[in-house]
């Protein structure tokens, strides 16, 4: 179905308003902004009131702030494409940088997309703030709460209170290593998509300079051979006259110099420079000229 949404489909010129409200009144949510759906949440709670159950929402991180939570929620939307067999690129890169038109673009589609299965109506029966809430209590279990100062003050009482402090104590320990461990891998990430970036900009520049060069060497080629003196040589430089003749003389010098100049102009060889090329063309015609005025 998704296949069947081309870009000059008029779900793409919905406006950015029409788009919030959508939103905000589907998911009961209070977005002013297309960026602040840019972690991916929305797009997959929206799939979830089209089709109730399919999304695992425990999995949907609503407070994803940084782009590795953020591409985990995507991750959990590919996943539910391909179970509904939705065949449509997700640019997650793009998506997560929080740039509105992309962000803007996508919820275009999937707008599109929703109303092309439920018609545009609202499910009555569906719940969004529980749905949300169900996967905010399944990601932070109450077991996992710090505890209150007075369960401290009754565990001084409780003969094996000192045991479940110092399991509790390991416990988040070792949470706060993974976390840590989990923070250093995002930043790898981070540090290798920016040098990948970097070297694709240097890669631009290195390329950009070398085509710089290349056609300041033809300017170069062509300023030179206008001060070349087979130029001063050709017969309508030399000779003054007002006859037919010295128009024909002209004409011709124009036609020569026109060779020339695209022998330079169009010559492939970077390496290799033209303008011996251009000016032994017309260093013969010279030749040629003063060839026959001396058998005339």
């Amino acid at each position: 179905m998704a296949t069947n949404i081309g870009m000059m489909d008029s779900g793409y010129f919905v406006g950015r308003n029409e788009i919030l409200n959508w939103i905000n009144n589907r998911l009961q949510l209070d977005l002013s902004r297309i960026e602040e759906a840019a972690s991916g949440a929305v797009q997959c709670q929206m799939l979830d009131a089209t089709y109730p159950g399919v999304v695992p929402m425990h999995k949907v991180n609503f407070d994803a702030k940084s782009e590795y939570d953020m591409i985990q929620n995507y991750k959990v939307l590919q996943e539910v494409f391909n179970k509904l067999k939705i065949d449509k690129h997700i640019e997650v890169n793009r998506l997560v940088k929080g740039r509105p038109l992309d962000n803007l673009e996508f919820l275009q589609w999937l707008k599109r997309y929703c109303d092309s299965v439920n018609g545009g109506i609202m499910n009555e029966n569906y719940n969004p703030v529980e749905r949300r809430g169900k996967g905010v209590k399944e990601r932070n279990p109450k077991g996992s709460q710090k505890h209150p100062k007075s369960l401290q003050t009754n565990n001084m009482d409780n003969p094996g209170s000192d045991d479940t402090i110092g399991l509790d104590k390991a416990l988040g320990f070792r949470q706060g290593k993974k976390h840590a461990a989990a923070g250093r891998a995002n930043s790898s990430r981070e540090v290798q998509a920016l040098s990948e970036e970097i070297a694709g900009l240097k890669l631009s520049v290195d390329l950009l300079e070398k085509e710089r060069d290349f056609y300041f060497a033809k300017l170069r080629d062509i300023e030179v051979l206008c001060q070349s003196p087979e130029l001063e040589n050709l017969p309508v430089l030399s000779k003054e006259g007002e006859d037919q003749s010295h128009d024909i003389l002209t004409g011709l010098c124009v036609l020569l110099m026109s060779v020339a100049i695209k022998m330079i102009l169009y010559a492939a060889d970077a390496k290799e420079s033209a303008l011996a090329q251009a000016e032994d063309y017309l260093t013969q015609f010279t030749n040629a000229e003063t060839k026959a005025e001396n058998d005339a």
